[in-house]
């Protein structure tokens, strides 16, 4: 990941939780949307127009990100002891 050029002037936080789900509307006649819905707030994440390559570019890098981010939690729950429930998400993952 290429280092940003310009400084963050806001962030906001979005935390995870029984509410907190993904979807993904992979419309036919247009350009798909990724939904993260956190219940209170949802941010979608889709193109500007028709899709170019720097748009796959960025969902393959979005992808990637999230499955380290997975690793990391299920690293996580395994070392506070939830073996059997982090073996069985990862399978039905």
């Amino acid at each position: 990941m290429t280092r940003r050029r310009t400084p963050r002037t806001s962030m906001i936080r979005l935390t995870t939780g029984r509410t907190a789900r993904t979807l993904l509307h992979p419309y036919g006649h247009r350009e798909p949307v990724l939904a993260l819905d956190f219940g209170a707030a949802c941010v979608q994440v889709t193109t500007h127009g028709p899709v170019t390559l720097e748009d796959l570019t960025f969902a393959r890098q979005l992808a990637r990100e999230a499955a380290r981010y997975a690793r990391s939690v299920e690293r996580s729950l395994l070392a506070l002891g939830g073996t059997r429930e982090a073996t069985a998400t990862r399978r039905a993952a």
